[in-house]
C-alpha cells in the first residue's frame, strides 16, 4: 500500500519538475511546475504567484504519504476487517 502511494508521490514530483523545466506540457495548460517556474520572475514582488503552486506540490505528497501510510497500518494491524 505505502509503495503504491509512493509511486504515485514520485509521479507528481516527476511531472512538476519536468513541467517547471519547460519539457512537460505546453501553455495554456496549467501545470503546477509551469506555474512555479513563471511565477519565480515575480518572486519579490508578487510572490504568491510562485508559493501557491509550490506549497500545493508540497501538501499533495504530504498528503498521498500520509493516506499510504494510514492504510499500512490498517492492513498490517488488521483493524480494516471490523
Amino acid at each position: 500500500m505505502l509503495a503504491r502511494t509512493m509511486v504515485c508521490v514520485y509521479a507528481v514530483l516527476l511531472g512538476a519538475s519536468v513541467s517547471y523545466l519547460g519539457l512537460g506540457v505546453q501553455p495554456p495548460a496549467p501545470e503546477w511546475g509551469a506555474l512555479v517556474e513563471q511565477g519565480q520572475d515575480f518572486v519579490t514582488t508578487q510572490w504568491w504567484l510562485a508559493v501557491f503552486p509550490g506549497l500545493a506540490i508540497v501538501y499533495l505528497g504530504l498528503a498521498l504519504s500520509l493516506i499510504g501510510d494510514g492504510l499500512a497500518d490498517l492492513v498490517r494491524t488488521g483493524a480494516w476487517r471490523g
